[in-house]
């Protein structure tokens, strides 16, 4: 297969995922990621996140090809965080993008099999990174967060409801999600959710996987 086929295929299978599992390890109360993983995938996500902000380069490498056994053996896509060089090299489906790593533009030309996607706080954000080629973005946050280093303001249900319908790419949302508020992004036209604890400190991460999955498809 030439890379644009492995893409395609990639964003086929990315449009029909739902819940979106965001794994750092510095949010598993403790337990080990890989276990944690394979938690959420025996829950049914279609697709996982690796975000380890503070690991070496050669570390997140072979996290990132643990995590492509597991994802592999279940049929899900892995999405590395702000490493496309990584990602690359282990197999992934995709590189996830902040608005201060490597412009969507060069990781798709650099990477060219790889699903891009871009994190955006507004609708100014969200156009530039679907110019660029992302293959996908994410809104957020939509809800207050303390998952993130550098905390920002939430930007609300309005912000996705002024993004979609710019859009022609499919997007995520992410920022303080939980299985209590993804009744109300239903109704913003929200299909595919991506959550950090509200899944990995969960006590029983597989059930609370498949309530997520089962919520956001009502």
């Amino acid at each position: 297969m030439t890379p644009t086929d492995i893409l395609d295929s990639r964003l086929e299978r990315f449009r029909n995922i739902d819940i979106y599992p965001v794994i750092s390890s510095e949010f598993t109360n403790g337990r080990d990621v890989l276990d944690v993983l394979k938690m959420i995938a025996d829950g049914g996500a279609k697709i996982v996140q690796l975000r380890e902000k503070n690991c070496s380069a050669r570390d997140r490498f072979v996290l990132a090809g643990r995590y492509r056994e597991i994802t592999a053996k279940y049929n899900m896509l892995l999405i590395v965080d702000d490493d496309a060089a990584c990602a690359a090299a282990v197999d992934a489906d995709g590189v996830h993008l902040g608005q201060d790593d490597l412009p969507p533009k060069t990781a798709r030309k650099l990477f060219p099999s790889l699903v891009v996607g871009v994190s955006t706080h507004d609708a100014t954000e969200a156009v530039a990174a679907q110019t660029a080629g992302c293959g996908y973005l994410n809104i957020g946050p939509v809800f207050a967060t303390a998952t993130k280093t550098l905390l920002m303001a939430p930007v609300g249900l309005a912000m996705i409801d002024a993004v979609r319908p710019l859009l022609k790419v499919p997007f995520t949302v992410m920022g303080g999600i939980k299985l209590d508020n993804l009744a109300e992004l239903r109704k913003h036209g929200v299909t595919r959710a991506a959550m950090v604890t509200e899944i990995t400190r969960a006590a029983d991460i597989t059930r609370t996987v498949r309530e997520l999955i089962a919520e956001l498809a009502k």
